[in-house]
């Protein structure tokens, strides 16, 4: 079972991005329980293990940091539910792709109860509406123990995403849940994101 921790003020990324590694670095140990983090962050664009310079369009626009999960450029931001995922794929005996299945699963129920109808692209990580984007997600794993995980964009200033190539994906957007009409807020996104949590 894990502990579901909500900061309810946006998160430094740096600070975080250290504290989330000790926490999976301490459940690798066995020294912790596994936990869930919904936050935000400021704006900034993170460039992950794939990404490629030439898909920063606007290198001057916000910060940009190098990390090491997988995938490639993408954005945070106010108005986006950011969920960390530091979980023990081991002990719950789940491969990296069923559990990626797992969580753009769990995205999609919720994004339904929303009255949002979303879906997987095949070849595709993430969560589309239509031929637009509403969650990326990009994880790191090491001997089993996941880290960083989602963003669902519910309300973010979405012309951010015109500095990078988003997840280096040309030919299709990015949408939100209030560009989609639902008027929302992150507060009732995280109560449903906990009911229909699967883990």
């Amino acid at each position: 079972m894990f502990t579901l921790k909500t900061f309810s003020t946006p998160q430094d990324y740096l600070s975080t991005l250290s504290l989330m590694e000790e926490k999976a670095e301490n459940i690798r140990k066995n020294n912790a329980l596994e936990e869930i983090w919904f936050l935000e962050h400021p704006s900034l664009y993170t460039k992950g293990t794939s990404g490629r310079e030439s898909e920063l369009l606007a290198a001057n626009l916000l910060p940009v940091y190098e990390i090491g999960r997988g995938g490639r450029y993408t954005y945070h931001g106010p108005g986006q539910r950011i969920g960390y995922l530091m979980l023990d794929l081991r002990a719950r005996r789940l491969g990296v792709k069923e559990f990626i299945r797992m969580v753009e699963d769990w995205l999609i129920t919720a994004l339904k109860e929303i009255g949002i109808n979303a879906s997987v692209k095949e070849d595709k990580i993430g969560v589309w509406v239509g031929d637009a984007k509403i969650a990326a997600m990009g994880f790191r794993i090491i001997h089993g123990v996941s880290s960083h995980g989602f963003a669902l964009n519910v309300n973010p200033d979405l012309s951010y995403f015109k500095g990078i190539i988003p997840c280096g994906i040309k030919d299709f957007g990015v949408t939100g849940i209030k560009a989609l009409g639902k008027d929302i807020s992150l507060a009732e996104v995280d109560k449903i994101l906990e009911r229909t949590c699967p883990f």
